[in-house]
């Protein structure tokens, strides 16, 4: 199998075209009161990939659109012994496929309590999507469902969204950005066929353990990153904001082990990540630092996210496996 023969790498290679298609109606998608509370405050909810989605929606939201944003742990909202208060609060539930059973059963209870729902999801058959179904809103990220285990277009629509978002709230984005971001995403897909683009490769191929460091929406690709090298290519990989790697994880990482350095430059290596890296130089643990193909912060985390899942694929076809259904996997993962 080659890469360019799978699903996974059609999905990908449709994510210009489709960021591109959101951004033609963004304000007729988002546009409406219940976006964000009156004390300009949302909750949020996700699993997997989407809940790194809305990881890089606190880190953008709270930054540059002064959004105030708090994670729901649905767990504590099915254990709760008595009704919280949600009374005209807004509440995000991402789930690309409708059908993530505790984001449903969650955003349920808290709409009991009060809350006004919206769902975002990439599933456009009202009969399949039950979140659309019981939200007060729901989102659509594009008429191109994402059928293949580990989600790729879906995620970038989904941060995508998220930056589309604070637009519309705080006007906080020059609007040149928006599509300058999808001809660098355009680009960086033409010209990266083979495995000789990732500088990593050699590294990563002898790595028994990889970790990925990032901070702000970078750590967001982190995590999501790490998740499709897990999903596809089976890989023991991990996330870590760099504060929190500094704080302990590093100490598990020796020399034959690799760390993904991600920076929002090429330039200058941000001071958090340069005391990343200078303590893996004391510990002799080989690292690569990633930046993006161009653009700027935090657009250009679409584009580097876009890459690694490239990357991704690519390793998972270079292993013999199949990175459109991985072994024990499912699209839809139900957790009650």
């Amino acid at each position: 199998m080659k890469a360019s023969e799978t699903l996974t790498w059609k999905d990908i290679h449709e994510i210009p075209a489709l960021l591109e298609d959101f951004s033609r109606d963004a304000h007729e998608k988002l546009g409406g009161s219940i976006l964000k509370a009156a004390d300009e405050s949302v909750y949020l909810i996700g699993r997997g990939s989407s809940g790194n989605a809305t990881l890089f929606a606190k880190y953008v939201w709270e930054t540059y659109a002064g959004v105030r944003t708090d994670f729901i742990h649905p767990h504590a909202i099915f254990e709760a012994k008595l009704p919280l208060n949600f009374k005209d609060k807004a509440v995000w539930a991402f789930s690309q496929s409708g059908q993530s059973t505790d984001v449903v059963e969650c955003l349920r209870r808290m709409m009991s309590w009060g809350a006004k729902g919206v769902a975002v999801t990439n599933e456009a058959d009202p009969a399949k999507n039950t979140l659309a179904g019981i939200a007060d809103r729901h989102i659509l990220l594009s008429s191109s469902k994402e059928t293949v285990v580990a989600a790729t277009k879906s995620f970038e629509l989904q941060l995508w969204l998220c930056l589309w978002t604070a637009q519309l709230w705080a006007k906080c984005f020059d609007a040149d950005d928006f599509a300058r971001t999808i001809g660098i995403t355009g680009a960086m897909l033409q010209s990266a066929g083979g495995n000789a683009n990732f500088a990593f490769w050699p590294a990563l191929k002898k790595a028994p353990v990889v970790a990925f460091v990032g901070r702000g929406p970078m750590f967001a690709v982190a995590e999501d990153a790490a998740l499709k090298f897990r999903e596809m290519a089976g890989v023991h990989a991990s996330a870590y904001s760099a504060a929190e790697f500094l704080h302990g994880p590093i100490g598990a990482h020796g020399p034959e082990d690799l760390v993904l350095l991600l920076s929002p430059s090429r330039e200058a290596l941000p001071p958090d990540l340069e005391k990343v890296r200078g303590a893996l130089d004391s510990r002799g643990t080989t690292h690569h630092i990633l930046s993006p193909a161009g653009g700027k912060p935090p657009f250009n985390s679409v584009v580097l996210d876009t890459e690694l899942k490239l990357a991704a694929l690519h390793f998972a076809v270079e292993k013999g496996l199949d990175p459109d259904r991985p072994r024990g996997l499912k699209k839809v993962t139900p957790t009650l």
